[in-house]
């Protein structure tokens, strides 16, 4: 059974936040104490300057989360012109494999295709493989030449899926 997707509610973020941080430090993404995992356990602020979406499980848990970025935001890092965004998408480790991650991915290509944007645009770590494979089966193209590296640990290769609104 799917989840239910809906907006975030100010009573998620805690639980939003904890995903976000404990599956990009126990997956390895990031090291213990490193500042970003405060951007990534403000939820609070990921919802004032975009839209964190939640997957919720039929027994009300939240089960992973994922931010729209629309144009022009203070989140973008790799969006440009009129494109949007994705970031900080996290499934609860207990909830992979049952299609949490594809179905909040294709609720913010909807979204972005619901605005009439050219593309949606995100990147990620050279470390997730699944992630890649997800991307790859809805149809998005790598986009080298966003690749960046925000530390030097830290590698991430950018992702583009034009779309169609024809």
């Amino acid at each position: 059974m799917l989840p239910l997707l809906r907006r975030a509610h100010p009573q998620d973020y805690q639980r939003v936040g904890q995903i976000t941080t404990t599956a990009y430090v126990s997956d390895e993404l990031i090291p213990p104490g490193a500042a970003y995992l405060q951007f990534l356990a403000d939820v609070a602020g990921r919802d004032r300057d975009g839209e964190v979406w939640v997957a919720e499980g039929s027994d009300g848990t939240v089960l992973g989360g994922t931010t729209f970025v629309a144009p022009g935001s203070p989140l973008c890092e790799i969006a440009r012109g009129a494109e949007a965004e994705m970031r900080c998408l996290a499934v609860d480790p207990a909830a992979r494999g049952q299609g949490v991650g594809e179905a909040l991915t294709r609720l913010v290509v909807d979204r972005a295709g619901s605005e009439g944007l050219p593309a949606l645009v995100l990147c990620s770590s050279t470390r997730m493989l699944a992630a890649h494979r997800l991307y790859s089966r809805l149809g998005f193209q790598r986009l080298p030449d966003r690749d960046w590296s925000p530390t030097d640990t830290v590698d991430l290769i950018a992702y583009t899926l034009p779309l169609d609104h024809g």
